[in-house]
């Protein structure tokens, strides 16, 4: 007996009944079956149950809602994939931190990455004892402070704080230090990147001279103002000293 495909009567009544990713195998089937699953008619309601927006637009060049949908769908799975893990890790960065006080220099710190004890939510955010904590007289309102992000072997640099002036201070407590960090990279302008660099100081008095205890240093997100995960950061940072530097 020769076979033959099904009615193009049957097929429509089928197709009603199908799921969108079902339909989009059969279309695979063959020319006619193409035909079938991906006709307007059957795809419109889809599209506009799952992505009203994108129904409700009006290309200049007509579009099958078929193909929207799909557009859709790609969409929503980039969305929700977690981002791929970072090409950099805290082993490879070195944290060199630079405080001065009317152009005299008080102490500088140098902490390999690896050495850095991790939060135990995996939060970027560090505390950095002070082996000779440098001491100085003038008002610390004029400290500068250089927070630097070093790739081991010198092969880059970041400087995620470049900050004078504008800490805030209480004795006994900490110097608190913020700034604003660039969106990442060369390709997108001035447009800010929704992090802070946060950079914390230990002070206490002593013989009438302030003196630096201990640091911490971090990275925050504006919007939630709480510190970002280790690989968030670190995605970031190897903008700048991976991408930057090819």
């Amino acid at each position: 007996m020769e076979k033959c495909s099904p009615p193009w009567q049957v097929l429509d009544l089928v197709t009603h009944h199908l799921d969108p990713k079902t339909l989009a195998t059969a279309s695979a089937v063959c020319k006619s079956w193409y035909i079938s699953m991906s006709s307007d008619h059957l795809w419109h309601p889809i599209c506009s149950a799952t992505y009203p927006s994108l129904s409700n637009l009006h290309p200049t060049t007509p579009t099958p809602y078929s193909k929207l949908y799909s557009l859709g769908r790609a969409a929503d799975n980039r969305r929700l994939q977690p981002p791929p893990k970072p090409h950099l890790s805290m082993h490879d960065l070195i944290f060199a931190i630079d405080i001065h006080n009317n152009h005299k220099h008080i102490i500088t710190v140098v902490k390999p990455g690896g050495e850095l004890k991790l939060d135990r939510n995996g939060l970027f955010r560090f505390d950095i004892e002070v082996d000779s904590g440098g001491s100085f007289e003038a008002a610390v309102d004029s400290l500068r402070i250089t927070w630097n992000v070093v790739l081991e072997g010198f092969k880059g640099v970041f400087t995620m704080m470049e900050s004078k002036g504008k800490g805030s201070f209480v004795l006994g407590l900490k110097g608190w230090f913020s700034k604003e960090l660039p969106s990442p990279g060369c390709c997108s302008g001035s447009a800010a990147s929704g992090l802070v660099a946060d950079l914390r100081l230990g002070l206490r008095e002593s013989g009438g001279k302030v003196v630096v205890e201990k640091m911490s240093v971090g990275v925050l997100s504006i919007v939630s103002w709480r510190y970002v995960c280790v690989d968030d950061a670190l995605r970031y940072l190897q903008h700048f000293l991976l991408v930057c530097n090819m």
